[in-house]
Parts: structure tokens; sequence; C-alpha cells
């Protein structure tokens, strides 16, 4: 493959070269930032068996990735409070812009591009208004800022686009946090987590909150199913004892619906979900917990749990047709099939975080 990204780079360089897509970088089916053993952070290409592709490297620890839809390109976006964000040529491995959050802002770790792929959304903290915001790229200009719109609450992390729409939704997680403070929640006494549904102009179409009693859930991650139904899941902020839902999902124009947790499964989850995922199919939704090192399955329709199934400091995971992958920060990928035992292999970079999906 090595020699097909020189040829092609090569005909790049000439201006004779057609448009390019992932395939001619190895059509690498999901993004992962990772830490190596002699303490270099990378942004890794995996192919759909867990094999690295590539394996690009950055200044410093980053979060989630987002790829762009039709060419070879993406976006590596540093963890909060960071303030770079790299794109890079994944034909070529070479960084083509780097895009730095504007004074008084910073990153959450997320973004997403437009359905065209001319616009690249990203979840940001202005600090001192505390308040959250929407940064605006424009992509064909060298992923330029071209403005900014309000996310609709406080602390926006994840952002995702709805199935075949320019329609955003934003998880704000409702923690106010200011860089001087370093990761200090500033405000638990009044956070309010919503979702907030935002066109492409930036227009809010439409809020969602969790019920009053559960104002402590922060929502910060979210996978978007094929028909719209946004599967989220919750960091709890309030007494570890306590036992709520960490998983739900909504559907615009009605409540949020929260799927029931006992007392035993609310113990795994140590009131932590770090990263969620739904398969190809729309009927499962999978969630991670690197404090409880478990991860749960969930039948969307009915909100019942399937099944919890430890895996030690796991957090990344994307579906995989109707299956899931799974990343630990010890360096292991494991692919799971609702139901059935999965296989694994080790020897990678330390995973971080989250593991993306391309295109």
């Amino acid at each position: 493959m090595s020699t097909r990204r020189g040829f092609m780079a090569g005909l790049l360089a000439t201006g004779l070269a057609p448009q390019i897509s992932w395939a001619d970088a190895g059509r690498p089916r999901f993004l992962s930032a990772a830490r190596e053993e002699n303490g270099q952070y990378v942004l890794c290409g995996l192919s759909e068996l867990g094999e690295i592709l590539f394996k690009l490297p950055l200044p410093d620890r980053g979060h989630a990735a987002a790829s762009h839809p039709s060419r070879p390109e993406a976006v590596c976006f540093a963890r909060r409070p960071g303030r770079f964000a790299f794109v890079i040529d994944c034909m070529t491995g070479e960084k083509i812009a780097q895009m730095d959050a504007p004074e008084g802002r910073h990153f959450y770790g997320h973004g997403v591009y437009s359905a065209d792929g001319a616009w690249l959304y990203t979840t940001e903290n202005d600090y001192d208004a505390a308040r959250g915001v929407v940064g605006v790229w424009d992509v064909k200009n060298g992923y330029r800022r071209a403005k900014e719109v309000a996310s609709g609450g406080i602390g926006p992390h994840d952002i995702k686009r709805l199935s075949g729409t320019d329609i955003l939704v934003v998880a704000n997680g409702g923690i106010e946090t200011h860089p001087d403070s370093g990761r200090t929640k500033l405000n638990l006494a009044m956070m309010q987590p919503n979702l907030s549904y935002l066109d492409h102009t930036g227009a809010i179409l439409e809020h969602a909150e969790l019920p009053k009693d559960m104002r402590l859930g922060s929502i910060r991650h979210m996978a978007v199913c094929p028909d719209g139904v946004v599967a989220f899941g919750l960091q709890w902020q309030g007494d570890p004892a306590e036992v709520f839902p960490l998983v739900g999902v909504h559907r615009r124009g009605r409540d949020m619906k929260m799927f029931p947790t006992t007392k035993f499964q609310g113990s795994q989850l140590q009131g932590y979900v770090g990263s969620i995922a739904v398969n190809a199919t729309g009927t499962h939704i999978a969630a991670t917990s690197p404090r409880g090192g478990i991860f749960a399955t969930y039948e969307i329709n009915s909100g019942t749990c399937r099944e919890i199934r430890s895996f030690k400091d796991v957090c990344g995971v994307a579906g995989s047709g109707n299956s899931f992958v799974l990343t630990s920060g010890s360096g292991e990928i494991r692919h799971i099939k609702t139901g059935k035992p999965g296989n694994s292999h080790v020897g990678n970079p330390s995973w971080d975080n989250h593991l993306i999906s391309v295109g």
C-alpha cells in the first residue's frame, strides 16, 4: 500500500490524479488516537479486522477524530481543554492544515463534517462567558474559521449529524469548566444537560432535556441510528451510590427514553459511559465503561440490557455490520457479535477514548 500511496502522491504533485477516495488510503474502516510505548501520540487508521493501515504522529494527546465523507482526509482533535486540531492527508501522512481554537475558546474533542464535506463543525467552550458554541470551518478554503453559533447549552461535548441530512445534534453535557481551573466542574448545583438540534445555519430547532431528577446526568456521547434515533450515554455527577439509568434514546418531537438499569448493572457501569455506538441495522446499542471495565449491549426498541461483559479499560466502540468493535487502553481490539463469543488481538498502541467509523 505504501507503493500505491507514493504513486498517488506523485500524481497529485503533477495535477494528473483523479478524485481520490478512502479506497486509495487502503480502505480504513476506523480511526483512533493512541499512545505508543515510547510516549508518542499518534492517529491510526484501522481495517475492519483491526489491522493498523497507517499511523500518523500527533503533537499531544488526541481524543476523537472526524473523517471526511468522501476523500481520505481526517481531523484529529486535542483532548479537552486542548486548542489544536490537525487535518491530515491520510494518503501522504502530511498535515495539510492546523485548526487553532480562537482566543477564549477551546475544543471539546469532537467534530463532524457536513454531508457534502464542505464544512466542519466543532464543539467548543466560550469559557469566560460560560456558554457552549459550535465552530464552523470552511473546508474548501483551507479549514478557515467562518463563524460560530450557540450550541444550545453549556459544555457541548459530542456532535453528530442525523443520517441523510445536515441537521446537527449536540450533546450539551451541562458542566461549566474554565482552563484556569483545569478540569474542575464549576456549576454542579445548577447544571442542566440537553440535546440540541441545529440546522445548517445554526438555528436551534429543538431541545430535549432529561427529567429533573436526572439533571446530574451529563450527556457526553452519542450515536445516530439510520432512522434518526439518537442514542446517548451519561456520566453521573451525583452520589456514586445512587443508581440512575445511563443509556437512553431520543427521537425528535418526543421525550427522552431512558433504558432501565438494575442496581447490579448500575454498580458495574460505575456511573460512567465512556463511549456509545449503534450497529448498522439500528437494532442494538453498545455502551462502554472504562471505570467499570465492562461493556453492555441494549436492544433499542425495548431498552433491555441484553448482556454485560468484562473488558479491562475498554472505551472505544464502533458498529461493524451487526457486530461491534471495541478498543482498550491496554492495546486490545475485540470484535463482538451480540449474544456470541468475540475474538480479540493485542500488541497495539494504547488506544484512546474513541473508535471512529470512517465515512
